[in-house]
């Protein structure tokens, strides 16, 4: 059942030959006692890649700071009164925005985050499988791959370094610069479009493939679904590009849950593969498990509702008590007694900030906890489900007139109840309450964009996927969410719309990094817009 442990031994051999993509790999690498080119095998480093999606590996520091502390907040799935999470107080914290990003998008620089830990291993998979037919199909899913690591990248901080990154060892170009987010958008499509289309089930079947362990039916299902999905992003600032794409896959994405793409922690490989949301929600980095619970927002939602989902994905009185970190066997799990805890709230003395002196505080053993299945340290991280694929082809009906919006807005919603059994049994909603719910809620045309986003919202909130639960607000400003002002907050107490970029490319990529930090519409700020949010 564990897709993680026997990659472990694998995945460190794949980090030691990423860390060699710097500018003394030639020196490095032309020892024949060491690992070169020629004789090392891409499938390690995809999964190499595979693991970084999942959150770096020193800490999780880029999924407790951007995933989490920013994300989770900002979009009102999580709250938490910790003082350094900033992301529902609308403050900048400059370390934490930077963390998705890494130490450095150049080469010679490591670190953690997303150029360092998936940009240069995915990068070196293309480059080392090109036009070699004993990796055809591994070539085309480092293709997938790396179009699924830039969406979130440039809709993260917008204008990024794409076409020239991790290619330093390549081109000894090590200073990439950063390409303007409609041009990256317009790539990934093709890429991705390309890619899937040369999927072959008769050539290689992948080994390091810790998603889909080499299916190729399944990747090719994930790549119509993913380019669907880079497709609806440009539903307002290139509709008929996103129609064009989101009619190109029709027939052609996710079929059901089994499609469901996500990588299994492991709780034995420490850092390197435990479930990064787990080790960050459990408190491995401070008391996260217990100061961090679901907002009153999402609480609201299912319980306005009857959502069947409610009673498997919280818990009240999840630990013992705020000193310890022991789980306690009667979590409650009654719906009825669920409670979310406001956004924007501390630990101050004043009356109007103070979680305490809230309306709605009790204890804190009150307020809802993620429940136990969701949190397991070997537990799944979600990367792309069929529940998505069916509210983004249920968008696409709604807006282009693409199929029909009803029937893919009952697929959709059926699966995103259904899918938490993938957790653990615990999480299980039975398919006859699932259907109960939608038939109590059908879709509504009037009324339709609103309801399909919103249950995207509610999806992408129990995958503990808030990258993805931002990127769609954005686009969509659904659902309508009621900012905070908290005193100080650097947004004028709006929701931020995109991560500055890191002050450290200033001092080891400034050229590229100056003009694209001075070409930000609006500047290099929070409040400013990535191009496709209209």
């Amino acid at each position: 059942m564990n897709k993680i442990l026997k990659y472990t031994a694998v995945m460190i051999a794949a980090l030691l030959i990423c860390s060699g993509c710097r500018k003394d790999f030639n020196q490095t690498n032309t020892n024949p006692a060491t690992y070169n080119q020629s004789t090392f095998d891409p499938n390690f480093v995809l999964t190499s890649a595979q693991l970084g999606y999942t959150g770096s590996t020193d800490f999780s520091f880029d999924t407790w700071r951007a995933n989490l502390i920013y994300c989770s907040t900002m979009m009102q799935g999580f709250s938490s009164v910790i003082g350094y999470w900033a992301g529902d107080k609308y403050l900048l914290n400059a370390g934490y925005t930077a963390a998705y990003w890494g130490s450095s998008s150049n080469t010679p620089t490591g670190g953690d985050g997303a150029y360092p830990e998936q940009v240069r291993p995915i990068v070196d998979v293309i480059q080392s499988t090109n036009g070699k037919a004993q990796y055809k199909n591994l070539h085309q899913i480092a293709r997938i791959m790396r179009a699924l690591i830039f969406e979130r990248i440039t809709d993260l901080y917008g204008d990024v370094p794409y076409s020239e990154a991790g290619l330093g060892f390549y081109d000894k170009n090590f200073f990439p610069k950063y390409d303007k987010q409609q041009d990256i958008y317009t790539d990934l499509l093709k890429e991705v479009s390309e890619a899937t289309a040369a999927l072959d089930p008769a050539a290689d079947k992948p080994t390091g493939d810790v998603m889909y362990h080499g299916d190729i039916a399944k990747w090719q299902r994930f790549g119509n679904t993913l380019m669907l999905r880079i497709a609806m992003r440009l539903s307002k600032a290139d509709p008929t590009t996103a129609k064009t794409y989101a009619t190109q896959v029709v027939g052609k994405t996710m079929i059901s849950n089994d499609d469901n793409a996500y990588i299994l922690g492991d709780a034995t490989g420490g850092r390197i593969t435990v479930n990064r949301n787990s080790q960050i929600l459990l408190g491995d980095g401070g008391q996260e498990n217990y100061y961090v619970r679901w907002s009153k927002a999402f609480i609201d939602q299912l319980k306005s509702t009857n959502d069947p989902r409610l009673s498997a994905v919280a818990v009240t009185s999840l630990y013992l008590s705020d000193a310890t970190k022991v789980q306690n066997p009667a979590a409650n799990s009654s719906a009825a007694v669920q409670k979310g805890m406001p956004n924007g709230k501390d630990f101050s003395a004043v009356p109007t900030l103070s979680i305490m002196s809230d309306p709605s505080f009790t204890s804190f053993n009150d307020y809802s906890s993620p429940a136990p299945a969701l949190i397991k340290r070997n537990g799944p991280t979600f990367v792309l489900t069929y529940a998505e694929s069916e509210l983004l082809l249920a968008d696409a009906a709604e807006r282009f007139g693409i199929g029909s919006a009803a029937i893919h807005y009952t697929a959709g919603v059926k699966a995103a109840i259904t899918y938490l059994s993938q957790y653990d049994v615990a999480a299980t909603v039975s398919d006859a309450a699932a259907a109960s719910y939608v038939a109590a809620h059908p879709y509504d045309p009037a009324n339709g964009l609103n309801m399909i986003n919103t249950q995207y919202w509610l999806l992408t909130n129990t995958m503990l996927d808030f990258y993805e639960s931002w990127a769609n607000w954005r686009r969509t400003g659904y659902p309508v969410l009621t900012p905070v002002n908290y005193p100080g907050n650097a947004t004028g107490a709006t929701i931020p719309r995109r991560f500055p970029y890191p002050v450290s490319e200033a001092g080891t990529n400034t050229t590229n990094y100056n003009a694209a930090h001075n070409s930000v519409p609006g500047g290099d700020v929070l409040t400013s817009r990535v191009w496709w949010d209209k």
